[in-house]
């Protein structure tokens, strides 16, 4: 049962990328989405390149997204993404969740270095409440 916050909010990212290796992860996190009538918006990825290379080249790269990513990643970590993401100068319309297992204050603070795009640092699991506020305070 969807809530009217739920319905008005469905229309505020075009696009929804959830970035962790853990295919898990990311199918948790779609689950949430999909109560909130979002799932048609998810992009998922195991491999942070591929989701950097399909942000690269969309067809509007301002279109406004929101990119779940994890921290600890083999290919890549969260740190390089967002790199990438600063020094090919993406819109802040990118809007990221660092959504990780980790607790270290040394992640919190390399993640301030990131600030155009990173909105919240979540530790895992995700849970839908955090995911409802971030997006009803993102939406007002």
């Amino acid at each position: 049962m969807l809530n009217q916050n739920h319905i008005n909010l469905t229309n505020m990212y075009k696009e929804i990328y959830l970035v962790d290796d853990e295919d898990l992860v990311n199918t948790v996190n779609a689950i949430h989405f999909r109560k909130m009538g979002m799932e048609d918006k998810l992009k998922s990825f195991t491999n942070p390149e591929l989701a950097l290379d399909d942000l690269r080249f969309r067809d509007d790269p301002n279109v406004k997204t929101l990119i779940l990513l994890d921290i600890n990643m083999p290919e890549m970590s969260g740190f390089e993404f967002l790199e990438f993401m600063m020094l090919e100068d993406f819109p802040e319309s990118n809007e990221v969740l660092l959504v990780t297992s980790s607790e270290s204050d040394a992640d919190r603070e390399e993640a301030k270095k990131y600030d155009k795009y990173v909105k919240e640092f979540i530790t895992k699991p995700l849970q839908i409440e955090h995911l409802e506020e971030y997006l009803q305070g993102s939406y007002s």
